[in-house]
């Protein structure tokens, strides 16, 4: 984990590093702001659902909870699409899903149908387009990737800056029926960011290493050797319990400044704070990645991110007045956005591109559970505790507990990646290439001979005037 691979492209496609990549960085900055923006934008009209179908708020909840588990929990799913369809079709599919969701949710009338539309329609679209906008992104920069990563990331606090308050314009306006129906056709524009995900063009290749190319096109829809790779292993266990507590402080932030006695509307800004300064941590952390001095070690900043951020939870704990909540919320929004411009950049650095789109999968499969363990769980130790200190400090340990567990396990446990192919496949097929570029000097030395012969057997033939009995005067 502590070297960055070499990505060997079975076509030999060289990341450009801009040109159209900006573009697919603009669709990927779009598509991170819809998928992890949206589950809590759709929090926004949970009151008017709970007049309208008469369930409590733990019922609306779930809608969020679906999205957010559609969005990890499908993660091998989409893996397996993008490498039979590729990352195009997929997306075009995934955005006409998120929209169908959200049209048919304006529809219905139950709760129960609202899970299904809502929830599992629409999160399975999101999931279909966040998953392949990453790997494409990834296909598209390699110097300045962290970079891209980091602008791409920025898409999240920007949209639930923007969504939230829209949010609550249009339930004002045309109600939560009217709101879905806009919302859904606002998520048709994951269907116009697919179609800007083109895929990059091989250059014209040998018939040798045509036929490598097809033995390598019939890997398994799903490549589970990734599970060999150590580093993996210590990044899926350090990730799983980081979720477990990185995302319990922004919800429970706003009702423990309501607890201290702070009106709903000041106590709703702390969220913009965290938001503001998210917005421009995860930018200025990619550029810091992308150092040259960084970047080869780009796990152990993800290491001090988690730190980081465990550590401000444990200090938020201690919060006994706005003042003391805001300052917490600044230096959150600060490790909040490290984390998120970094994960996905050493998750891309452990196992290249080729294995990516299965690593990724399997990794947001094993985020899953951890996701919906980790908030519901503060919520129990905060009706059996009443206080909010407990919840922070739980919070900021079992981060804290993931930083060590990626530092020390990749300090003490993986080794540096070598050069050398690391499979016997991998090598075989070195080998076979190796031998046809071997081949092709010997055959251009035949070929010269020839030529050679065949200029002094006819030489008339070549354009040139012999000097023979018959031709000369």
């Amino acid at each position: 984990m502590g070297a960055v691979v070499v990505d060997d492209a079975p076509s030999g496609v060289k990341a450009p590093d801009g040109g159209w990549g900006w573009a697919v960085l603009f669709g990927g900055f779009v598509i991170t702001g819809f998928s992890y923006a949206f589950p809590k934008a759709v929090s926004v009209f949970f009151k008017e659902l709970i007049r309208e179908f008469g369930v409590g708020y733990s019922d609306t909840a779930w809608i969020s909870s679906i999205l957010l588990a559609m969005l990890y929990g499908t993660g091998p799913l989409c893996s397996m699409c993008v490498n039979w369809f590729g990352c195009r079709p997929v997306m075009l599919v995934g955005g006409l899903f998120a929209s169908l969701g959200m049209v048919t949710a304006s529809f219905c009338t139950s709760i129960i149908q609202l899970y299904l539309t809502a929830g599992v329609i629409t999160g399975l679209g999101l999931a279909l387009n966040f998953q392949p906008s990453l790997i494409m992104l990834n296909r598209y920069f390699d110097k300045r990737r962290p970079l891209a990563n980091g602008l791409a990331a920025a898409g999240s606090p920007v949209f639930l800056c923007t969504l939230s308050p829209l949010g609550q314009i249009l339930q004002h306006e045309y109600g939560w029926r009217g709101g879905f129906l806009i919302l859904g056709g606002m998520l048709l524009n994951c269907c116009v960011c697919g179609a800007l995900m083109r895929p990059l063009e091989p250059p014209k290749k040998s018939e040798a290493a045509k036929e490598l190319t097809e033995k390598k096109t019939k890997k398994k829809l799903l490549d589970f050797s990734v599970f060999k790779d150590v580093g993996f292993l210590v990044y899926t266990v350090a990730a799983s319990i980081m979720v477990l507590g990185l995302f319990v402080p922004p919800v429970f932030v706003v009702s423990y400044a309501k607890d201290l006695g702070y009106p709903d509307t000041k106590s709703a800004f702390l969220l913009s704070i965290l938001g503001f300064v998210d917005i421009f941590a995860r930018p200025i952390c990619g550029v810091v990645a992308g150092l040259k001095w960084v970047r080869p070690r780009c796990v152990y900043l993800f290491s001090f991110a988690m730190i980081f951020n465990g550590f401000t939870d444990l200090m938020g704990s201690m919060s006994t007045n706005y003042g003391g909540l805001a300052v917490f919320c600044i230096f959150f929004g600060i490790s909040y956005g490290m984390v998120g411009a970094l994960q996905f950049e050493v998750l891309m650095a452990i196992v290249g591109t080729q294995k990516f789109s299965s690593a990724i999968g399997l990794v947001l499969l094993a985020e899953a559970l951890a996701v919906l363990i980790g908030p519901p769980s503060a919520g129990k130790l905060l009706d059996a505790t009443g206080r909010y200190m407990f919840v922070f400090i739980i919070a900021g340990v079992e981060v804290v507990t993931s930083a060590l567990v990626m530092a020390l396990g990749n300090f003490f446990c993986v080794k540096k990646k070598s050069e050398a192919p690391q499979t016997k496949e991998e090598a075989a097929e070195r080998e076979e290439l190796n031998k046809s570029e071997d081949k092709t000097p010997e055959d251009a030395k035949v070929d010269s001979i020839e030529v050679e012969q065949f200029l002094k057997d006819e030489p008339e033939k070549n354009g040139e005037v012999v000097t023979n009995p018959e031709t000369c005067v």
